[in-house]
C-alpha cells in the first residue's frame, strides 16, 4: 500500500487556542471543539466572539494532548481550545473520504500512550494515499442516518412520576434461566450471537456456529463480570454461563423491553465488590415499574414512553 505523510495531504495549523471559561456558553451558539473524545469533539456551544472568525466547516480537528489523536470532521464552523490541530485537505476530498482519513489518523492513537503528545509528530504520520482509499468508502452514503434521531411517534414524552410506581419481583415478571458454558476451543464459526458478560455491543462477544440455546425477544442480564449490564436480545442466541436470560411472562416487545432494561441497570450499585446476581438472588430482586389503575405493570405506558424518545425510530 502506498502511504503518504499527513502533511502531504493536508494543510495543518493550530486552531483558535481559546479558553472555554472565558467564553459565554449558549444553547444555540457556535461549536467549541476541545480535546474530548465525545460528541465529535464538541464540548460546548458559545457566543460569537468579536474579531475572531470561526474555523470553516468541513475541517478535520485532531487533539494533540488529552484524548490524543481523537479526530473528527466538523460539519459546521467552530472555535477550538488549546492543543487542537485543524487539517484542511490540499486536494478535493469528499465527506466520506475525509471521514476515512479521520479513522486512519485515529488508528495511530496507540503511539501516544503514557502522556506523549502529537504536536511535533502528527505531520509525519503515515496514512493511505488518495489512490489507496477503498472503493467501499467511495460508495458510502454518509447521510444514511441523518434522520436517526427522530422519535417513533411525534409526541412529547409522558412525564415520569416514579413516586407513584410500585415494586415487582423479577420472578413474577420473568422466568429466569442461566446461560451455558462454552469454551473458546469448542466454538465454531457461524452467525449465531454469543452473549458474554460484557458491558458493550449489546452483550455480543462474537458469532458462533453452534445452535442457539435461548429464544429472541428476551433480556440478558450479567450475573458475573459486568454485573447488572442488561440488554434486549431480538434474535435467538447462546448466552455464556455468566449471563442470566429473562423470559417474559407477559407480552413483551422491544420498546417495553428497553424500558425495563434501563431499570434493571439501575440495580448495578447493589453488586459491587464481587457480589454476584445469581438466579436465586435475581428471582427475589425487585424493580419499580409504572402501574395501571388496578396496580398492574403499565406496559402500554412503557412502550409509549420509549416511542417518544429521540432515536426511537431506528429501534
Amino acid at each position: 500500500m502506498k502511504l503518504s505523510k499527513i502533511s502531504e495531504l493536508f494543510d495543518i495549523k493550530y486552531g483558535n487556542s481559546l479558553e472555554l471559561n472565558r467564553l459565554k456558553q449558549v444553547d444555540n451558539g457556535i461549536s467549541f471543539v476541545s480535546r474530548t473524545a465525545k460528541n465529535n469533539g464538541v464540548s460546548a456551544r458559545v457566543s460569537k466572539i468579536s474579531g475572531v472568525e470561526p474555523t470553516p466547516a468541513n475541517t478535520i480537528t485532531v487533539a494533540l494532548s488529552g484524548s490524543v489523536l481523537e479526530t473528527f470532521l466538523q460539519p459546521e464552523p467552530f472555535y477550538s481550545g488549546y492543543h487542537i490541530y485543524c487539517l484542511t485537505p490540499k486536494i478535493f476530498l469528499t465527506e466520506a473520504e475525509n471521514l476515512f482519513y479521520c479513522a486512519c489518523i485515529r488508528a495511530n492513537q496507540y503511539r501516544y500512550n503514557y502522556g506523549r503528545q502529537a504536536n511535533r509528530t502528527l505531520s509525519d504520520l503515515l496514512i493511505p494515499s488518495k489512490d489507496e482509499i477503498p472503493n467501499w468508502v467511495l460508495k458510502s452514503n454518509v447521510h444514511k442516518y441523518d434522520s436517526a434521531n427522530k422519535s417513533f411517534i411525534k409526541e412529547k414524552p409522558p412525564e415520569l412520576t416514579s413516586s407513584a410506581w410500585q415494586w415487582f419481583k423479577l420472578e413474577d415478571l420473568f422466568e429466569i434461566k442461566k446461560g451455558k458454558r462454552l469454551t473458546k476451543a469448542d466454538m465454531k464459526r457461524g452467525n449465531i450471537p454469543f452473549i458474554g458478560s460484557i458491558d458493550s455491543n449489546n452483550g455480543y462477544r462474537e458469532y458462533i456456529g453452534q445452535k442457539p440455546i435461548h429464544d429472541g425477544n428476551t433480556i440478558t442480564v450479567n450475573y458475573n463480570g459486568s454485573v447488572a449490564e442488561a440488554f434486549y436480545q431480538p434474535k435467538p442466541f447462546w448466552a455464556s454461563d455468566d449471563v442470566n436470560v429473562l423470559y417474559p411472562k407477559f407480552t413483551m416487545n422491544k420498546f417495553i423491553a428497553l424500558f425495563i432494561v434501563s431499570l434493571i441497570r439501575l440495580e448495578k450499585y447493589r453488586f459491587n465488590y464481587g457480589r454476584k446476581w445469581h438466579v436465586e438472588r435475581m428471582n427475589i430482586s425487585t424493580i419499580k415499574l409504572p402501574v395501571t389503575e388496578n396496580e398492574k405493570p403499565d406496559y402500554q405506558f412503557m412502550e409509549q414512553y420509549i416511542k417518544t424518545l429521540p432515536f426511537s425510530k431506528e429501534i
